[in-house]
């Protein structure tokens, strides 16, 4: 089987890792995520070590996405239930150029082996050699972002919870703004709407890469999603369910008035 795959056709977990075969899994229901590659470890190990005819085949295979680049960890054993990379694997946005992303997918090799990722991989109770896996994908470039879970991860009530700001997601995967905070129930009615300060935006540059951007006052405390983009995240929300099975955390983007599905995985257990 090919290391280099279209994500729709991404379907072996201990090839691509659990990421790129969830949403290979999406596309192929009918989800609406960013269109990608997925490339198995080998040939990602083969890329961080410099090998050219694999870094021309990587090339290749994205020359058909359009505009820049999202890069994305998927190795094997990341983001089950029990255990969650986030903040190990690095992601890299707006990756311009074949250049680029060669560099990107050493970078992201390098942080699945670090002393970090792999004091983690003991402590939760993996102790072989990283496979690492990775997606890219067309990036969007959203005007609100956030993530998602299906069930309230606090209380255990059976309802949406939700969490926006503007720009790319990463300002609040990152912890770096306070977002707007929303609950919505299994009907599709609002709990709540709780303002967040929103007082920077990660935004791409023409060139690569991303800037943090200062928001304008008068947006700082503004509700950035409204009843629709709501309606349409629960939908969102009802349709991962029925693909991947309850409790998802789920990270989306809203870009030109579509909303995408960015990642979907098991919401990880207390404690890990």
């Amino acid at each position: 089987m090919s290391e280099v795959v279209a994500l729709a056709d991404a379907r072996e977990s201990a090839l691509f890792g659990s990421k790129a075969v969830g949403l290979g899994q999406a596309l192929r229901d009918g989800l609406p995520v960013p269109p990608g590659v997925a490339l198995g470890g080998a040939v990602v190990d083969a890329v961080a070590g410099g090998d050219e005819r694999a870094i021309q085949q990587v090339a290749e295979s994205v020359r058909s996405l359009r505009g820049p680049l999202a890069v994305r960890s998927s190795a094997v054993d990341e983001d089950g239930a029990d255990a969650s990379f986030a903040g190990q694997h690095v992601t890299l946005l707006n990756v311009r150029g074949p250049d680029e992303l060669t560099s990107a997918l050493s970078e992201v090799w390098w942080s699945a082996n670090s002393d970090s990722a792999i004091t983690y991989r003991q402590r939760v109770g993996l102790f072989t050699r990283p496979s690492v896996g990775v997606v890219v994908q067309t990036l969007v470039d959203p005007q609100a972002a956030g993530v998602m879970f299906t069930l309230n991860p606090l209380t255990g009530e059976d309802e949406r919870v939700i969490e926006a700001s503007l720009g790319l997601g990463e300002a609040v995967v990152s912890g770096r703004v306070i977002p707007d905070h929303y609950r919505v129930g299994r009907d599709g009615e609002v709990l709540e709407r709780t303002a967040g300060r929103k007082d920077v935006a990660f935004r791409s540059l023409p060139q690569g890469g991303v800037i943090e951007e200062a928001i304008a006052p008068d947006l700082v405390e503004r509700l950035c999603l409204d009843d629709d983009q709501l309606a349409e995240l629960s939908s969102l929300a009802e349709r991962c369910e029925t693909v991947y099975g309850p409790s998802r955390d789920i990270e989306w983007a809203i870009a030109d008035g579509t909303l995408y599905l960015l990642q979907c995985r098991a919401v990880t257990r207390a404690g890990v």
